[in-house]
C-alpha cells in the first residue's frame, strides 16, 4: 500500500494498435473522424514492444500498460493482447502488466487474468452528466459497467479521467465521486492536450487550478493506493512538474503517451532524486 508520495510509483504506456477508432470522443486524436496528424497502424510488432518493455524496466517502471485504440474489446485484439501478455511476463517478469483495451466483458477480463494481465486501466473521463457532450457513440454507463467487470474479474482496477475538456467544478466533483463509488487502486489524471484537427477548444485550465484537481482528487478519493499524473503533465506543469507531489500524486508515466511525446525517462529520474523521492520497486 502505498499512499504516500515518498515512493513514486512509474508507469509506462505502449500504445499496440494506434488511431484505428470509430468512436467520436472529442478529445481523441485517435479517433479516424478527426483524421489528425498521427502515426496510425493495425499492430506493432513484439520485438517493438519488448524494447519498450525493457527499457521500461530498465528506467525503474513497475507498470507498463498496453493500449489499444478501439471502442472494446472484440476476439482479434483479446487474442493478440493475450498473446504480448504472455511473452512479456516470460521476458520481462519484473513488470506489472496492465491491459488498456475499452470497453470489456467479465470473460474476457477473466481471459486477459489468465494470461498474466494484472490489472485493467478505463477511465470514466469525466461526468456522467457531460460525457454526452464529448462522446455520441457509446455511453457513460458502459464505461462504468467495464470498470464493475474490472472488479468483479479480480483485475486491479485503475480508472480516472481528464481535465481541461470544457466540463465545469461540478462534472469534476461527480467525476470524482462516481470514480471513489468504485474503488480503484490507481487514479490517473490526464490533463487535456489540444490537437489542432480536433473539436473541442484548447485546455482552458491553468497551472494553480491543475495543482488544486490534483490535491481534490486525493481528497475525494482517499482509499486508491495512487494518484497518478499522466497525459498532459509536460505540457500542464513545464518546469513546475515537480511540485505534483506535493498535491498529492505519488504516481507518473514516463516516456512517450499515446500520440505525444513525453520527455525523457532519465530528466523523470532526475527530479524524483533532486526531491529525495524514491522509485518504487513494489506495488
Amino acid at each position: 500500500m502505498n499512499k504516500t508520495n515518498e515512493e513514486i510509483f512509474l508507469c509506462s504506456i505502449c500504445n499496440i494498435n494506434s488511431g484505428t477508432c470509430n468512436e467520436d470522443c472529442k478529445f481523441c486524436s485517435q479517433s479516424v473522424r478527426y483524421k489528425a496528424d498521427i502515426e496510425r497502424y493495425k499492430q506493432k510488432a513484439m520485438e517493438d514492444i519488448l524494447k519498450e518493455a525493457t527499457a521500461a524496466r530498465d528506467n525503474g517502471a513497475l507498470g507498463f500498460c498496453l493500449v489499444t485504440a478501439d471502442k472494446g474489446l472484440n476476439d482479434k485484439t483479446l487474442k493478440f493482447v493475450c498473446s504480448i501478455a504472455k511473452v512479456l511476463k516470460k521476458e520481462v517478469p519484473e513488470l506489472r502488466l496492465i491491459a488498456c483495451n475499452g470497453t470489456a466483458s467479465l470473460e474476457q477480463l477473466i481471459t486477459l487474468k489468465e494470461a498474466g494481465i494484472r490489472a485493467y486501466n478505463h477511465n470514466l473521463e469525466t461526468s456522467k452528466e457531460f460525457y454526452p457532450q464529448i462522446c455520441t457513440t457509446h455511453s457513460w454507463d458502459e464505461r462504468y459497467e467495464t470498470c464493475q467487470n474490472v472488479k468483479e474479474s479480480g483485475l486491479v482496477l485503475i480508472s480516472g479521467g481528464i481535465f481541461g475538456l470544457g466540463e465545469t467544478d461540478a462534472d469534476r466533483i461527480s467525476m470524482l465521486k462516481a470514480l471513489n463509488s468504485l474503488d480503484p487502486t490507481s487514479v490517473p489524471i490526464n490533463f487535456y492536450h489540444h490537437n489542432e484537427a480536433l473539436e473541442l477548444e484548447p485546455n482552458p485550465l491553468d497551472i494553480e487550478e491543475a495543482f488544486s484537481l490534483i490535491k481534490l482528487t486525493r481528497e475525494m478519493v482517499p482509499d486508491a493506493d495512487r494518484i497518478m499524473v499522466a497525459g498532459g503533465r509536460e505540457l500542464m506543469f513545464g518546469d513546475r512538474q515537480n511540485e505534483i507531489f506535493k498535491y498529492g500524486a505519488n504516481s507518473i508515466v514516463i516516456g512517450n503517451y499515446l500520440t505525444t511525446s513525453g520527455r525523457i525517462m532519465s530528466k523523470d529520474l532526475d527530479m524524483l532524486q533532486s526531491l529525495n523521492l524514491k522509485v518504487a520497486k513494489k506495488a
